[in-house]
């Protein structure tokens, strides 16, 4: 799922932003050759990625909770026809 979001952000427009980083990182990352630019965009990515789902699990925390304590009390729907 991350793949498909880092592609989505490569196909979309671009913009500049100005990033600072300290500067032994940026040394070693020259030094080694890394694309500092795709590095930044697929840790923001990953970092989206993740603070979206944290967002998705606060939204829904109540159904969540309303629908294990369904379970809770009555089982699972359908549980008689489970074959294990």
């Amino acid at each position: 799922m991350l793949s498909s979001r880092v592609a989505v952000a490569k196909e979309s427009n671009r913009r500049a932003a100005n990033v600072t980083l300290p500067g032994a990182l940026l040394q070693a990352a020259r030094a080694l050759k890394i694309n500092v630019s795709q590095a930044c965009e697929k840790g923001l990515a990953e970092e989206v990625a993740k603070m979206r789902t944290a967002q998705w699990l606060r939204d829904n925390r109540a159904a969540m909770d309303a629908w294990n304590a369904h379970v809770e009390e009555h089982g699972l729907p359908l549980a008689q026809f489970r074959q294990f």
